[in-house]
């Protein structure tokens, strides 16, 4: 039987923005319980938690200073128990976010490294070196900061930490047995209270190069992915995810882990998920892809490859968190359309990230006192961040906060939101939420490989195993459907005379 995560439609929740139970602005965990309902209607098989631990909220939850405990502003240990229990009697799966590369700097571990003395082994489970120049005022390397800045601050003993991220979020030595150990440690405490599996944050960063060297450039950021970092993707740290793989082995009912992973080729990406290491991992490529038939089929073609020699499913994503929503990103809510139909036809697993389906764009202008981000202070006010797909969901009602909850919003809601809200859509047949929900409800029925069909240029046709056609125009001109098939059993806009319109995708039986 194929284990459920080979398929699954997997939806991302960014718990501040989801709903609101107690009126402080704040989602929380009772209020994504009490919409759960809405996921299940929705059809989709888990859901993915991002952090919801204890932390300081210097990066949304990603600088955790306790990684088995609910940060107050979220709920209880209890709330999660109820949550998970919710979700399991609606049958959805639940994953939680594991942010392993770095803890908050209010972490007691980090406290209490700052309290002790350079090579003292509270310091050892972090990454503190001395310092370059004649009084050690240069940082250790020319490592830079994926927010922006370098990737060391120094201490006021003279050391210097690392932090891939803000200098809020130092970075773990994994080198440290005792770092290690605690890992496993918090992986058992949530399986043993029955998480369905782990979204692991920059899986790919926990390992360092020997000796810590230079890289020799700057603008390192801008190619991660493209170039060869001494600080993601080192061999080390395929060692950790075996370990990680025979805990989650050992517990019933196929708990899985995907990978947030960046690596320089498909091959070194491949090894994520090896049938020894984690069971997916996240496909950026299709993410970054442009709108157009070369540029996806190029994407589909080398994701399916990668993944294939190894067994692991490929892994679909248009949206998450950290990136502006597809529906900005391509330039218009009919393009979104088409685009989940393609998605959702692919072999695979998909993932969703919340209000896609409502068909969310971009907020673009939200005031400068409002924004989070740490990513626009590091950038010197120059670089907005992640804030503007960060927006409380709306759900019902013709003001703000939109059902989101009892009071007021985190971030500010547009006005033109009140036509997208969810209670709107449920009354709209032709609504982007009644075509993901006819969509993920149709997917079930899919199966097998892919097989490319020639079609007009400027099109991708293809046919899965079980009989599905797909079939996308990219162009500017109606094309014909695909000859010798049968009826369209969905389309991301009415189709007609056995045309696909512009910027369309259909599904035929």
């Amino acid at each position: 039987m194929t284990p459920w995560w080979q398929t699954a439609v997997i939806y991302q929740v960014y718990p501040k923005s989801f709903a609101d139970s107690d009126g402080d602005g704040i989602g929380d965990l009772p209020g994504i319980r009490d919409r759960l309902p809405y996921l299940r209607d929705l059809g989709v098989d888990a859901v993915w938690l991002s952090p919801f631990f204890r932390s300081p909220q210097v990066d949304g939850g990603y600088d955790v200073s306790d990684y088995c405990d609910v940060d107050p502003m979220f709920g209880t240990l209890a709330d999660f128990d109820s949550l998970l229990a919710t979700a399991h009697e609606l049958d959805l799966r639940v994953i939680v976010d594991l942010v392993p590369n770095h803890s908050s700097s209010a972490h007691p571990w980090f406290v209490s490294a700052l309290a002790a003395a350079p090579g003292s082994p509270e310091r050892d489970r972090y990454v503190f070196r001395g310092g370059r120049g004649s009084r050690g005022e240069q940082p250790p390397n020319d490592w830079e900061s994926v927010f922006g800045g370098p990737a060391w601050t120094r201490t006021d003993d003279g050391d210097w930490y690392l932090h891939l991220f803000d200098p809020a979020q130092p970075d773990f030595n994994w080198r440290n047995l005792e770092v290690r150990a605690e890992f496993e440690s918090i992986l058992r405490f949530w399986l043993d209270r029955g998480v369905d599996g782990f979204r692991v944050d920059v899986a790919h960063g926990m390992a360092k190069a020997d000796g810590l060297p230079d890289v020799g450039y700057s603008g390192q950021i801008s190619l991660l992915g493209k170039a060869v970092l001494p600080y993601f993707d080192q061999d080390e740290v395929h060692d950790i995810y075996k370990s990680w793989r025979k805990i989650l082995d050992s517990y019933p009912g196929e708990r899985m882990a995907v990978a947030e992973a960046w690596a320089t080729s498909p091959e070194r990406l491949a090894r994520y998920v090896t049938p020894d290491e984690l069971h997916q991992v996240f496909n950026f490529d299709y993410l970054a892809a442009d709108w157009s038939a070369s540029a996806l089929r190029k994407v589909i073609d080398e994701s399916l490859s990668t993944v294939e020699p190894v067994g692991a499913p490929a892994t679909w994503v248009l949206s998450n968190h950290d990136k502006p929503r597809h529906v900005t990103r391509y330039g218009d809510i009919r393009r979104a359309r088409a685009a989940i139909l393609l998605m959702l036809a692919l072999p695979g697993s998909a993932y969703v990230y919340q209000g896609e389906e409502l068909g969310l764009p971009e907020v673009l202008d939200l005031p400068d006192e409002v924004l989070q981000d740490p990513v626009w202070r590091r950038s010197g006010f120059t670089d907005r961040g992640r804030d503007g797909c960060r927006v409380p969901l709306p759900w019902t009602g013709e003001e703000p906060s939109y059902g989101f909850g009892p009071a007021g919003c985190w971030l500010p809601q547009p006005a033109a939101w009140r036509e997208l809200s969810v209670q709107a859509q449920l009354a709209d047949a032709a609504s982007m939420l009644h075509l993901y929900r006819t969509a993920i409800a149709l997917r079930r029925g899919f199966s097998g490989g892919l097989e490319w069909l020639d079609g007009p240029p400027d099109t991708l046709v293809f046919r899965r195993s079980s009989g599905l056609v797909c079939a996308v125009n990219f162009g500017s001109a109606p094309v014909a459907l695909p000859p010798g098939y049968g009826d369209v059993i969905c389309s991301s806009v009415p189709v007609e005379d056995g045309l696909l319109p512009p910027d369309a995708a259909a599904w035929l039986t």
